[in-house]
């Protein structure tokens, strides 16, 4: 008798040549994942072979009833590690039928900024360090008492054991299918407070890296659906003395890696304090519950800045310090923003970072 893991698991490969797209999209809250299905005649390796799509825009809250269809338009290509074979995950941007990008499209601008030649001559790269928090599905962090709370931080970050790591199947099986899909994921690491994660993406070059961090992000809800948890990106999930959940980005430019570029990084960090209330007012809603000054952040108020600092807007890492320590060519030549939250952020601000220290 088969089983429904039997059907799962078929490969369509010795019956068919035809393919699987996920077309995957950003939805109305900028933070919800949407995708759905197609069928293709055959596999695909580039998107500009892949045909545009539409949704119900209403159903997404992205358009009105009486307008509702919006179209999407293939942008990056991942393999499919949950259908395997030739299938892909495709990540969209959604646009009227005119062409215009809609108002949740952040990715249309982060295009523009990253299209200009001067842009590309700096060869950005990002790295995106992304936490995230396991929850059960009482909406209560995998591993604490029901109702009730674990033993104080300090034992958990980047902790091992039973009473201290909890969920690490669900962490694992996402890293090997972020590699799996050609995603540049990093690294993965336990978190301060329990139940809580970080994966990093990077380095990654231009737009190349918000592409990369929502399909990462799109692997691990699929992840944990079938695992029966929730992933939560609440920049605060748990009030109290509790660290809160953000998504730093890691900066670095060509000039920045090489002969003098302690002194463009220290210009790029007085760009960033000019327009500090600009980019928190782009770096996620509900971030003034994480950003108090307290639990390894700086005050949402004052930007701030310091070398090895985690408690600082902006940390400066002891290698970069030291003229020294450069290594060409390497991201240990860069900023850390610590402000951000949340990955829909990685357009938003990658697009911020670049467009500041391209036009001031």
């Amino acid at each position: 008798m088969a089983s429904l893991h039997d059907f799962v698991n078929l490969d369509l490969s010795d019956t068919t040549e035809k393919i699987i797209a996920e077309y995957i999209w950003v939805g109305g809250s900028g933070m919800d994942m949407r995708s759905k299905a197609r069928t293709l005649p055959g596999p695909v390796t580039d998107p500009s072979e892949l045909p545009k799509w539409n949704y119900d825009g209403s159903s997404t809250n992205q358009a009105p009833g009486d307008d509702s269809e919006v179209i999407l338009y293939p942008r990056a290509i991942f393999k499919d590690p949950f259908r395997k074979g030739n299938n892909i995950l495709v990540i969209c941007d959604s646009y009227t039928p005119a062409g215009e990008p809609i108002p949740t499209n952040k990715r249309a601008k982060a295009a523009e900024i990253f299209s200009n030649p001067d842009v590309e001559a700096e060869e950005p790269w990002f790295g995106i360090e992304q936490e995230y928090t396991l929850l059960t599905m009482s909406k209560w962090p995998l591993g604490w008492p029901e109702n009730g709370y674990p033993g104080p931080q300090g034992p958990y970050y980047c902790g091992n054991g039973a009473d201290k790591a909890f969920g690490r199947d669900i962490v694992d099986a996402h890293y090997k299918a972020c590699l799996y899909a050609g995603i540049n994921i990093s690294g993965i690491n336990g978190e301060v407070m329990p139940g809580q994660w970080e994966f990093q993406v990077g380095p990654s070059v231009g737009i190349s890296a918000g592409d990369e961090v929502w399909a990462a992000r799109y692997i691990l809800e699929r992840i944990t659906e079938i695992a029966g948890v929730v992933v939560s990106f609440d920049p605060k999930p748990v009030p109290g003395d509790w660290n809160g959940a953000g998504a730093h980005t890691n900066y670095s430019t060509k000039s920045m890696r090489g002969d003098g570029g302690i002194d463009v990084i220290n210009a790029a960090i007085e760009k960033l304090e000019a327009r500090h209330t600009e980019h928190i007012a782009a770096y996620g809603e509900g971030n003034e519950r994480r950003l108090t000054g307290n639990h390894e952040t700086a005050s949402i108020n004052q930007f701030t800045w310091g070398v090895a600092n985690r408690g600082a807007s902006v940390r400066i890492g002891r290698d970069t310090e030291k003229k020294a320590g450069f290594q060409h060519g390497s991201l240990r030549c860069h900023i850390h923003d610590r402000r951000d939250h949340h990955s829909p952020c990685s357009l938003k601000t990658t697009t911020l970072i670049k467009q500041l220290f391209l036009f001031l």
